[in-house]
């Protein structure tokens, strides 16, 4: 072990947060505190750090795999909304009320059902009540949320931030120590370069292997063409960014991936950056308008469809920003051909559920 790694478990061991987190494990751990398993197939995605670990993508990436034989939920908390308690989307949620994350889903998967509940057992009660129930669960951003006990854990890890080299919290982006990847069934590496050495991939297996053995995987990040929000946006695909002065909004944890992506073929980028999840304000707006109408030659605005979802909710847009503003979709990649075998992993994996039922 370097001594750089030994001094951030000592900084880790000292940390209060490491012993309030721990307890609260060992209280689940050996039953104190209560886990309710579901005869329906759940799938946890979630990560042991605060953002930017990709969840949402990798959940649309499952959703894709299972929605076609299978009825799919996703239940979120929601993080941000302006709702309480159980709530199931429709085509007529507001996205305040769900939050951005779940309603990005909801517009993209029409044949799958979205709900929030930041009392996860109450959300899968109130779905495996509906008339026609979920056949798959996908329960996201819920690795911590151990109320329930979800028959497939699949951990996130940020390949920028290995969280063998990150502190708890306040300090660090740590929620709980590195013991925690133990409960994981799946691990993936995400955000990785399509170069990623062997080398590195068997450094990140060393400092991740569990008890159980849990698979790695290394997951990369691939961006779409993009799209017009409004009807007011004529262009589409990818040639429009190529050689255009481009603004960059976004409301996300780290920007500096899409940034790059967006520099390598476009003349300028300049970028606007808020809070993850922020809910911009109309004098915010007014600003990136003014930023954008002294930009000059070719331009537009390229945002995510997560800060989209924000966008569009609001009441009011200068047409200067309807006209011109564009969403990057994001899609899931796995290195080394390995996508067939993670696709085989997962289904596998449901279908063991099914048979336990």
């Amino acid at each position: 072990m370097s001594k750089g790694i030994f001094l951030y478990r000592i900084l880790n061991a000292i940390n209060p947060f490491h012993w309030v987190t721990s307890v609260r494990n060992w209280a689940f751990d050996c039953g104190w505190l209560k886990s309710t398993r579901f005869d329906t197939p759940t799938i946890c995605i979630g990560n042991i750090t605060v953002g930017g670990t990709g969840k949402t993508p990798h959940t649309e990436y499952l959703i894709k795999l299972l929605s076609n034989s299978h009825r799919v939920a996703v239940l979120s908390r929601g993080y941000g909304r302006k709702s309480r308690g159980y709530i199931k989307a429709t085509p007529s949620t507001a996205m305040p009320m769900i939050g951005d994350e779940p309603h990005q889903i909801m517009t993209k998967f029409k044949n799958i059902t979205v709900a929030v509940d930041e009392k996860r057992v109450h959300g899968i009660n109130c779905l495996l009540s509906a008339g026609e129930p979920p056949q798959l669960i996908l329960l996201d951003d819920a690795f911590q949320h151990r109320y329930v006990k979800a028959g497939l854990n699949i951990l996130l890890v940020d390949n920028n931030r290995p969280v063998w080299r990150d502190t708890l919290l306040p300090i660090g982006r740590l929620r709980e120590s590195m013991a925690g990847i133990e409960r994981a069934d799946i691990i993936i590496v995400t955000k990785c370069p399509a170069d990623t050495s062997d080398k590195h991939k068997e450094l990140c297996r060393g400092m991740l292997q569990t008890k159980k053995g849990a698979p790695v995987f290394f997951s990369t990040m691939r961006y779409g063409a993009p799209y017009p929000l409004f009807a007011e946006g004529a262009k589409q695909g990818e040639c429009i960014i190529r050689g255009s002065n481009i603004l960059l909004l976004t409301g996300i944890a780290k920007p500096a991936p899409l940034k790059a992506h967006l520099e390598r073929s476009a003349h300028s980028v300049t970028l606007k950056q808020y809070a993850d999840h922020h809910n911009f304000s109309e004098r915010e707006i007014s600003d990136v308008a003014d930023t954008f109408a002294r930009t000059e030659g070719r331009k537009l605005i390229i945002t995510t469809e997560k800060d989209a979802a924000r966008l569009t909710a609001l009441a009011s847009l200068p047409p200067i920003i309807k006209e011109n503003i564009y969403a990057l979709p994001i899609e899931v990649d796995f290195l080394d051909g390995t996508r067939p075998l993670f696709d085989q992993t997962i289904t596998e994996a449901v279908a063991a559920m099914q048979k336990e039922k």
